[in-house]
C-alpha cells in the first residue's frame, strides 16, 4: 500500500461537551503510532509526527463528564484533523464556535484528511463538506442529522464512509478501524499493524467493517465507469474477462481501459485486486477461515498466488496479518 505524503501534525478538535474518551484516545493513539513510526525511521524515541490538541479559540475545555483538559494550540495547519464525539445542542455549539467550519473547509481544500467519530461529523457536514458525498453518525444522532443536512448522502447501515479524503465512524469500534487505516496511510502496514495488535485486540465487532479506500474514487462524472465499480464491488470474486465486463457497459476494451484509469486514477485489474485484498484483510482479522478457503471467497484459486499479491498490497502475509489482528484468547 502506497503511503500519503510525510505527515507533520495531527489536531484532534477540543470543543466544551466534548467526550474526554474519544479526545484522549484519538490523542494516545496517534501519539503511540507518532512514537512507533519514529523509531522506525531511526529517531530513537522521538515521535515522528505531532499529535495535537486544539480549541477555536486556543483556550481549555469543560468535557461532557466535567473535568477542564487544556489544550496545545488553536486550530492550526494540520494534515489531518479528528473531530471527536461531543454532547450538547449543536445549534449553540456551533454559533459559539464559528471558526471551526471555515478552519475545516480551508484544511480540506489544502488535501488534509479530515475525520468524524460519531457526533463529530455534525462538523464536517456543517461545514458543506460532506453535501453530495456519503455520511454517517451514531445511531442516537442519525434522525437529527438527517433533517439537518439534507444534502449528505446519509448512510446509517454503514459504520464508515470515506469520500474525497472525508471519513466518517459511527462510533467508537469503528473510529478504531478509521484511526488504523489512517496510520496504515500515512505510515505504513507494519506500523498499522503493531498498532492493531498491542492496542485492538480486545475490540469485538458486532459490525462488518465494510472497505475503506475507495469512496474518493468515485467521484468523478463517468457515469458509465461508476456502474462498472459497483458491479465490481458484487461481483469481484466471481470469474469474469474484463472484455466481457466492457461490452456488456457497451464500451469496448480499449475504450474501458482508459475511461477506468481516468476516472477513478487506477488500473481495473488493480482495482479489483484491491477490492479482494480488502475484503480478504476483514476475514483474517474477523474469522478462523483457512488462507485457502479466504483466497477461494475472494477470488483466487491459487492459494500461493493469492499470498503474494497479499503481501504486494500489504507487506505482510496473509498468516502474519492474521496474527497481528488476532483476538487475545478468552
Amino acid at each position: 500500500m502506497l503511503t500519503a505524503p510525510p505527515l507533520k501534525r495531527i489536531s484532534i478538535l477540543a470543543t466544551d461537551g466534548v467526550f474526554a474518551s474519544t479526545l484522549l484516545h484519538a490523542k494516545d493513539f496517534f501519539h503511540m503510532a507518532s512514537l512507533r513510526y519514529g523509531k522506525q525511521l531511526g529517531l530513537d524515541l522521538n515521535p515522528a509526527f505531532e499529535t495535537s490538541l486544539v480549541s477555536p479559540d486556543g483556550r481549555s475545555v469543560s468535557t461532557f463528564s466535567g473535568p477542564c483538559i487544556e489544550v496545545d494550540s488553536a486550530l492550526d495547519d494540520a494534515d489531518a484533523v479528528i473531530l471527536p464525539a461531543f454532547w450538547g445542542d449543536f445549534d449553540a455549539i456551533s454559533q459559539r464556535y464559528p471558526q471551526v467550519s471555515r478552519w475545516l473547509q480551508e484544511r480540506h481544500a489544502a488535501g488534509s484528511a479530515i475525520c468524524g467519530e460519531a457526533s463529530g461529523a455534525f462538523w464536517m457536514a456543517e461545514a458543506g463538506l460532506l453535501d453530495g458525498r456519503e455520511g454517517t453518525t451514531h445511531w442516537r444522532f442519525a434522525q437529527e442529522f438527517v433533517a439537518r443536512f439534507p444534502r449528505v448522502l446519509f448512510t446509517q447501515e454503514k459504520h464508515l464512509t470515506d469520500s474525497d479524503n472525508l471519513y466518517c465512524a459511527g462510533g467508537t469500534t469503528s473510529a478504531c478501524d478509521l484511526y488504523i487505516h489512517l496510520v496504515e496511510r500515512f505510515c505504513g502496514a507494519h506500523i498499522a499493524q503493531g498498532m492493531a495488535r498491542d492496542i485492538l485486540f480486545e475490540v469485538r465487532r458486532n459490525y462488518s467493517p465494510g472497505r475503506i479506500g475507495f469512496g474518493g474514487q468515485k467521484l468523478h462524472l463517468d457515469t458509465r465507469v461508476l456502474q462498472i465499480q459497483e458491479w465490481l464491488e458484487e461481483h469481484f470474486a466471481e470469474k469474469f474477462r474484463f472484455e466481457d465486463v466492457a461490452r456488456d457497459h457497451g464500451m469496448s476494451i480499449r475504450n474501458f481501459m482508459r475511461r477506468f484509469q481516468t476516472a477513478t486514477g487506477d488500473k481495473p485489474l488493480h482495482y479489483l485486486q484491491r477490492l479482494r485484498i480488502e475484503t480478504a484483510k476483514n476475514l483474517l482479522s474477523t474469522t478462523r477461515k483457512s488462507i485457502k478457503t479466504i483466497s477461494y471467497e475472494v477470488g483466487y484459486d491459487d492459494a500461493s498466488f493469492f499470498a503474494r499479491l497479499f503481501r504486494q498490497h500489504t507487506e505482510l502475509s496473509p498468516n502474519q496479518y492474521r496474527q497481528q489482528y488476532r483476538h487475545k484468547s478468552s
